[in-house]
């Protein structure tokens, strides 16, 4: 099971597609805004050389040219077209300024902004659209592979047991704890080597950092006798250009030689290359599709950490209690607030000692949804779990709050005020998450 690179947009590759996509550069925009007016003042000295401009015709054809910029850039693309169209006119009618078209140009300028505006609005909303998608495409490759390696550590735990040093449930646990403490992760890279040796049964393997899309030829870490790093060799080329695990069975198929046996690369939760590891040797029965993809998985999984640590680390610093998945979903979070204005909540349930007394904070957990992270702070008098609810809004709290009240009355027949849970509703600051975790810890501390 290989992992493909994730694109923030794939372009369709037939012709309408081409003609609407944008270009990134400012310069090409401006080009394409003043070239189309251009092109309507031709045609219309070519069609109609009395009248270029249609202004005295059955329909103003040139104001389209500025409408398509408008559409496809926003207004002021639209006003620099429209400004081409204006200069067209008086550059044909020098000395005869007197007989200007206000009716014309004005309807046209007024057409031309509301496009624009049109424009502007659609492509906000694309862009906070095309964020959200990566956010859930993100979370949900990190559900992926945790299922998957569930499963997988489900299905052949007798063999594991019996065949293997570790069991998948150690393996992923060593991956959790790795980076988890500043001094343990550099030695990160190193650990991860030991433990694909052990659960993959690999024997030469070396780990070589990528920095700026570059591969870096001094290994971050390696086990056994490697040799030096081949840039340029068939495998290692295919793995950076596609981003997915390769084998020899893919570079025999195309008859190319390789003196790798396995070329892995490690992305981040943004897509983007980590590094690359490369399997010199390894037993031929480990080289089998299901061990090929529990190494790529565990690669996954230890990347994710590594970025999970990265992110939170901030917050950890300052608040060492609190756990490193909360503040890095709570960075995350906030980071999208700040720039797409999506916004997300934090249901925070206060426990007083008879609440404390039935254990309801523990059962409450049970009842948090997939997506949601929580955070238990104990008081000396109470206890507060907080429940961060990715991309909810306050209709969101309410119907968790609703499913609490019913969740409740039926277990005791109360209220959760009655029982000693007190509710309170944070919206989350998209510039501030450490005032956030601040007000959750004056809350537990009351």
């Amino acid at each position: 099971m290989t992992t493909p690179r994730p694109s923030a947009l794939q372009l369709p590759q037939h012709l309408l597609g081409k003609l609407v996509a944008r270009p990134a550069h400012p310069l090409a925009v401006l080009a394409e805004a003043l070239a189309l007016p251009l092109l309507a003042l031709v045609l219309g000295q070519w069609w109609a050389p009395a009248d270029p401009l249609q202004t005295q015709g059955a329909f103003a054809w040139p104001w389209l040219a500025p409408v398509v910029a408008a559409l496809h850039y926003g207004p002021m693309a639209g006003l620099a077209s429209a400004s081409v169209l204006l200069c067209g006119w008086l550059l044909l009618h020098l000395g005869h300024w007197d007989v200007f078209p206000q009716m014309y140009f004005l309807g046209g300028l007024i057409l031309t902004m509301l496009v624009g505006e049109f424009s502007s609005l659609w492509q906000a909303r694309a862009r906070r659209a095309e964020t959200l998608q990566q956010y859930l495409e993100q979370r949900l490759g990190q559900l992926v592979r945790q299922h998957y390696l569930l499963r997988l550590s489900h299905d052949k735990l007798e063999q594991e047991l019996i065949g293997r040093p570790m069991s998948m449930r150690d393996a992923l646990a060593a991956l959790r704890d790795v980076g988890r403490e500043p001094s343990a992760l550099a030695q990160a890279p190193d650990t991860l080597l030991r433990l694909l040796a052990q659960f993959c049964q690999l024997e030469a393997v070396a780990l070589y950092p990528i920095v700026q899309d570059a591969l870096q030829a001094q290994p971050q870490a390696q086990l056994g006798s490697c040799s030096p790093l081949q840039a340029d060799d068939p495998m290692v080329q295919q793995a950076l250009q596609t981003y997915q695990l390769c084998h020899i069975s893919q570079m025999l198929r195309a008859q190319q030689h390789s003196r790798y046996l396995v070329a892995a690369p490690l992305l981040d939760l943004a897509g983007e290359p980590y590094g690359l590891l490369l399997v010199e040797d390894m037993p031929f029965f480990a080289l089998q599709e299901e061990n090929l993809q529990t190494l790529n998985l565990l690669l996954g999984y230890y990347t994710d950490g590594l970025s999970l640590q990265a992110l939170a680390a901030p917050i950890v610093q300052a608040h060492p209690d609190c756990p490193a998945p909360f503040a890095f979903e709570l960075q995350r979070l906030a980071h999208i607030h700040a720039s797409t204005g999506v916004p997300s909540i934090i249901v925070a349930l206060q426990f007083q000692a008879r609440a404390l007394a039935q254990e309801l904070p523990q059962q409450i957990l049970r009842l948090k949804r997939e997506l949601d992270e929580t955070w238990l702070l104990a008081g000396p008098q109470q206890a507060l779990l907080a429940v961060l609810m990715p991309l909810g809004e306050a209709s969101t709290a309410e119907g968790y709050i609703a499913r609490l009240e019913g969740w409740i009355r039926n277990k005791g027949g109360s209220t959760l005020d009655a029982a000693g849970v007190f509710v309170h509703v944070l919206p989350l600051q998209g510039a501030a998450p450490l005032a956030t975790i601040a007000q959750l810890q004056a809350l537990a501390h009351a």
